[in-house]
């Protein structure tokens, strides 16, 4: 500080030296109110509060604008600038050149000792604001405020000083603040070498604390709750992959209704989002819904060689291959749909080509398992890829789906080569009988074997069943099956070979009332009928909600003489819980979220996801319709979707609702009441009726007496009606129908449905 004040002391010394006049100027005794003021402000200048500048300079410009309207107007010249251009050519403002006549020579400038000062009083200022602000000579406005506040009154003279060092300060304030400055200037205020600039990281790193992770969102539209359905969507951003796209079959009251389909309206409204479905395998579960959703959402299919040639059947019955892209995956190979990349995996199911997915997702690796089990020996491909888990779960996995069907059975599931030997046995047994084989038709493995023992005894084989012939046509197609040539004959053919020679593969293993075995069993088939020296073999286990029509079937078998084999003849495609455990103990996951089972299956699988070591927290139960949202930090349900099924009936697809359905259901129980009369068209006079026809509730000609009450009761209603001048058919009818229920409930204790039909007649 020392050599600082002796630089600024030199100025003003020079400055004294000038040729005085009989009076001192105001610009004189400027110069020397300016050194003394900053004698005392070097002194006090590490006690000077930074914050005071603005508020200084503030000052100082007010009284520049109120105090002295003639140096106002003299600051207007003074404030005089010219466009310049820096080094990188852009322009910028030059310092306002100033009018200097009369004021005596001008003090030069300092710019050796600004950046000392700056450096001690100002240095936390200049590490907040370093861009916006290097003002020195605010700084030294500061420290003249301070030395101001310590000075006693001062005479009209000195207080007039005083007034033009406020306007000179406000000038100087005035180009300070302007955002040009010259290249002197610029170099001027640049920081001292030892003074360290504010670094930009700082913020950026402040940032990126701030920064949420990404989070994937799973949002599952069908396939819990029940057996079949299953569809589920993964969101991120601007993408959404779909993984599956199944049917369920309709329960017993869902009377008429053929199929149904998921609701996928949260996927309409996304619908520019969509990429594409991804298929794990061919199963209707997986599959069925895909030609009726394709029509709203048209996107590109992915899948194995199979799954997509067993879609493609479909396509065709619908007349959609023309407009929907598909694409064959290989196992191993992955495809690239917006955000995310999506890898096949070789898995064993019921039905060749199945395969688990890997999501590669911005939140981390998602496996969805698809329905599988663990077999060493399959019957057609390679084994389970069980060291591509194992890389997957090295490289960490955030979340597995996992198939749940079979959670609750203990053990392995048993290989699919144990049924073959089940198959040779029975073959050896019955030698003399027509054997007939009910099992699912997209069991293309179960086939293969059934192929492969009658081909040993020397038996042709008939393939039966719509659905059947379709998935097998497809499969021998493709290389998936091997059938050696005169094995298979058309039904037709069936009755030119003895019974001992053939065998018969045919649908129907779930009780369907349409399948074929159904119709065989109560005599309805055109071609086959069943005879007391068959045998048949139920290559299945019945479908949860299945056991009635299977047990109604095999009782309809065994009434016509007919011996059923249950036992041994079928092994599940779904995993047991040392399977379920396995896969977990090879990926890891940090979250575990069961799918593709009820609502025991789930829990099942929570108990198995945790004895292996997943904290039960990181344990979801999810529910269709739920908004799973998971991230490294977290896993939890955030929202929720319109869900639920859309009822196909025939050709309708959501015509058939729940209205119509206890419409359907209330006929089915009770029957219905139909009443039938003739008005006059003005006058509102009875001309014919009421006469009551029933269907489904009594039998008329032996309920006569019944029906002439009920239509006594319904005449009274009308006539009171008409009597007190109703004539709005709407309450008419209403009358009609309140007054007949309740005379059939008293009478039958039934409620049957009641349709009131009004004409009108001139």
């Amino acid at each position: 500080m020392e050599n600082q004040n002796n630089q600024n002391d030199k100025p003003a010394d020079s400055y004294s030296q000038a040729p005085q006049q009989e009076e001192k100027s105001v610009l004189a005794e400027l110069a020397e109110f300016v050194s003394r003021k900053k004698e005392a402000a070097a002194q006090n200048v590490k006690s000077a509060p930074v914050q005071e500048t603005k508020q200084d300079a503030g000052q100082a410009a007010e009284t520049k604008k109120s105090d002295d309207p003639a140096q106002n107007a003299n600051g207007k010249e003074e404030g005089k600038s010219e466009a310049v251009q820096d080094e990188n050519g852009s322009e910028r403002q030059e310092r306002p050149v100033r009018n200097n006549r009369g004021r005596g020579p001008r003090r030069p400038r300092n710019t050796e000792a600004k950046a000392p000062k700056k450096e001690e009083g100002a240095e936390g200022f200049e590490e907040g604001r370093q861009q916006e602000e290097r003002k020195p000579r605010t700084a030294r406005g500061t420290r003249g405020a301070a030395a101001r506040a310590e000075r006693p009154a001062r005479t009209e003279k000195a207080s007039r000083v005083e007034k033009n060092d406020k306007e000179t300060g406000a000038e100087k304030l005035e180009r300070a603040e302007k955002p040009a400055r010259t290249e002197r200037n610029a170099r001027a205020e640049r920081p001292a070498k030892s003074e360290k600039p504010v670094r930009a990281p700082k913020a950026k790193n402040v940032l990126a604390d701030t920064t949420s992770k990404p989070k994937v969102r799973i949002i599952p539209l069908g396939g819990l709750e029940q057996i079949g359905m299953n569809i589920t969507a993964f969101e991120y951003e601007d993408t959404i992959v779909v993984v599956d796209c199944g049917l369920a079959f309709p329960t017993d009251d869902m009377l008429g209704i053929d199929l149904v389909i998921p609701d996928v309206t949260y996927l309409e409204r996304n619908i520019d989002k969509v990429k594409g479905f991804v298929i794990t395998h061919g199963h209707e579960d997986h599959i069925g819904a895909l030609p009726y959703i394709l029509q709203k959402i048209n996107v590109p299919v992915y899948g194995t060689k199979l799954t997509i040639a067993l879609i493609e059947n479909k396509l065709k019955e619908h007349n959609l291959m023309k407009s929907t892209k598909r694409k064959v995956v290989k196992h191993g190979q992955s495809v690239n749909l917006g955000c995310f990349r999506v890898e096949f995996i070789k898995t064993n199911h019921s039905i060749a080509d199945s395969a688990a997915l890997a999501l590669f997702t911005p939140a981390g690796i998602i496996v969805h398992t698809g329905d599988f089990k663990v077999d060493y020996t399959p019957v057609f491909g390679d084994a389970f890829d069980l060291a591509r888990f194992a890389e997957l779960g090295r490289k960490g996995v955030l979340a597995l789906l996992s198939d749940s069907t079979n959670a609750i059975r203990k053990g392995f599931t048993a290989s699919e080569r144990t049924v073959g030997k089940t198959f040779d046995a029975i073959f050896a047994e019955h030698k003399n009988n027509r054997i007939i084989v009910a099992t699912f038709a997209s069991n293309v493995d179960r086939v293969q074997q059934i192929i492969f023992t009658a081909e040993k005894y020397g038996r042709k084989v008939v393939v039966e069943g719509r659905s059947m012939v379709n998935v097998i046509g497809t499969a021998n197609e493709l290389g998936y099956i091997n059938i050696s040539d005169g094995t298979l004959i058309e039904i037709d053919q069936l009755k030119n070979y003895p019974d001992e020679q053939t065998v018969l593969i045919t649908t129907g293993s779930q009780g369907e009332s349409m399948a074929a075995l159904s119709r065989m069993a109560s005599g309805l088939h055109r071609k086959v009928s069943i005879k007391p020296n068959d045998v048949v073999i139920m290559s299945s286990t019945p479908i949860p909600g299945n056991e009635k029509q299977v047990a109604k079937v095999i009782n309809e078998l065994a009434m016509r003489g007919v011996e059923v084999i249950t036992e041994d003849t079928h092994v599940s495609g779904h995993a047991c819980q040392e399977e379920i455990k396995l896969i977990y103990s090879l990926l890891h996951p940090k979250y575990a979220l069961p799918v593709h089972g009820e609502y025991r299956h789930l829990m099942a699988n929570q108990s198995i996801a945790t004895a292996v070591g997943v904290p039960k927290e990181n344990v979801l139960i999810m529910s269709s319709g739920d908004v799973v949202e998971i991230c490294e930090d977290s896993c939890k349900v955030v929202d929720h979707v319109q869900h639920g099924g859309i009822l196909v009936d025939g050709l309708g697809v959501g015509d058939v609702g729940n209205i119509v359905l206890r419409d359907r259901q209330n006929l089915a129980q009770n029957g219905i009441i139909i009443v039938v009369l003739t008005l006059e068209r003005y006058s509102n006079q009875l001309l014919a009726g009421p006469d009551i026809v029933s269907r489904g509730f009594v039998y008329v000609r032996e309920s006569e007496d019944l029906m002439d009450e009920a239509k006594r009761v319904v005449d009274d209603a009308v006539a009171d009606c008409l009597s007190r001048h109703v004539t709005d058919w709407g309450k008419l009818k209403n009358m009609i129908r309140d007054s007949l229920s309740d005379f059939m409930w008293k009478r039958m204790k039934r409620n049957p449905m009641i349709l009131p039909i009004i004409m009108e007649v001139e």
